[in-house]
């Protein structure tokens, strides 16, 4: 109980404090700190702390669903309008925020426990907590970075401005702006960190494996451009896990047909509200819908046919199995289609046809799948990083791409909305792909705004 209530201390002051700087007030809370590793467990076993409301601002302003003006003017709030047309105005709203950086002064507060305490100790349970623990802050991180720093390229990393990079959880340390290029290499070497002591398998669900941070890693240098790296850990992440649904057992009538906690599921994470993109909300880009062939069984497994409008679809393929919020965590699935573009990119044909076809014949009718034979690079890229999008929709990895691809000149996008009438348009590589920091972190914080 004590335990308990210590947790909820701690929870509590994070509440109310800016996680710019864990704010300037200055509670003494040296009573209240865990110490031991019963204590250090409880902390990573908060499951609505650690595994969810990661940041969705950028999946609201991408491009795989639209709204109705009814839905726009009578459902959204003022923030969830105003990002869907890319207004970029100052807003107030931090919990998307807050709420990875509270995720993060957990893993800090664990990987203290198990470098100060002291006595008889389990050495294995030591090295197990401090590695889930490292892994979890590489993820809260890399989910900020994605939505909230300019995309990255490596000529321009060093100078453009990634996130503060809380390392410790004293919460009356002063933030900083990262670089760019340090925000990725610190997410590198927590995965890193967490890769050499967690272990090949995990009982408790929720929790990540060695596997899980391979794909992290994997994930984190795709979108850095570093195809070597990211083919290298997404080989070696399904070499130790690499299951995946036949979609052949799912029932595609279901409202929710697909189960949480499934055999594809590296590393369970749930943004915060699904908002504009919820299953009643969000309507289905009609191109991207059509795209799926009769015999994909994905046309059945994620989408629900609307009555109103008519002729549009919503999306019912959530892998944390809910309306509520969108699944943006590690799968096998996505490792498959890493492994793919990477291994195209690399002029490994044979691999990255290996990987996409070992993938997407799991999705289709039995027997009727006919795989892909391309063997022009310059036109197998194109198909994998179309599978990409047909495959991860809805599943936190859409901005990213967009933001990644928009330096190759021939995958760059122009986003387009309307309104009632009005027409809106975010332009490839705009400032506003890095998403404008809560004012009261700017403020308090006294940090700078992302560049206009």
């Amino acid at each position: 109980m004590k335990i308990v209530i210590s947790i909820c201390c701690i929870n509590m002051v994070l509440l109310f404090c800016s996680c710019s700087n864990f704010l300037e007030v200055k509670p003494d809370i040296k009573m209240v700190i865990p110490t031991n590793l019963d204590d250090a467990e409880l902390l990573l076993n908060d499951y609505s702390t650690m595994n969810t409301g990661y940041p969705i601002y950028g999946e609201w302003s991408a491009d795989e669903y639209y709204v109705s003006s009814q839905t726009f003017d009578g459902l959204l709030n003022f923030h969830q309008r105003n990002t869907y047309t890319w207004m970029d105005i100052v807003y107030d709203d931090i919990a998307q925020w807050q709420r990875p950086y509270k995720a993060i002064f957990n893993a800090n507060q664990v990987l203290e426990i198990v470098r100060n305490v002291q006595g008889n100790i389990d050495i294995g349970r030591s090295k197990n907590l401090s590695g889930i623990a490292y892994f979890y802050r590489a993820f809260a991180f890399q989910q900020l970075a994605e939505v909230f720093t300019p995309a990255y390229h490596i000529a321009t990393a060093q100078s453009e401005m990634g996130i503060p990079l809380r390392l410790a959880p004293a919460i009356d340390a002063p933030s900083v702006r990262a670089s760019v290029q340090e925000t990725y290499d610190q997410i590198i070497k927590d995965y890193k960190a967490a890769a050499a002591r967690l272990p090949i398998e995990e009982a408790i669900k929720g929790r990540p494996s060695k596997a899980s941070a391979y794909a992290g890693l994997a994930r984190t240098y795709l979108y850095i451009g570093n195809h070597d790296k990211a083919y290298d850990y997404a080989d070696s992440c399904l070499q130790l896990k690499g299951d995946l649904m036949d979609f052949n057992t799912l029932k595609g009538t279901s409202t929710l047909p697909i189960p949480k906690f499934n055999v594809e599921v590296l590393f369970a994470a749930v943004s915060a509200t699904a908002g504009p993109m919820s299953l009643n909300n969000g309507l289905v880009d009609s191109i991207l819908y059509r795209s799926y062939t009769d015999h994909d069984l994905r046309k059945s497994i994620f989408f629900r046919k609307n009555t109103v409008p008519l002729n549009s679809y919503g999306y019912k393929g959530s892998y944390d199995n809910a309306q509520a919020n969108l699944f943006v965590g590690l799968t096998t699935s996505e490792v498959y289609l890493i492994k793919a573009e990477a291994a195209v990119r690399l002029g490994k044909i044979d691999e990255a046809l290996q990987a996409l076809n070992k993938l997407i014949e799991k999705r289709f009718v039995k027997n009727q799948y006919i795989p892909v034979t391309e063997r022009n690079a310059t036109l197998l890229l194109p198909l994998i990083l179309k599978e990409r999008q047909k495959e991860l929709l809805f599943r936190g990895r859409r901005w990213s791409d967009l933001k990644r691809l928009n330096f190759e000149p021939q995958f760059q996008k122009t986003l387009n909305r309307e309104i009632n009438g009005v027409r809106y348009q975010l332009e490839p590589n705009s400032r506003k792909y890095a998403y404008r920091l809560p004012e009261i972190v700017v403020n308090n914080g006294n940090i700078p705004q992302n560049i206009r």
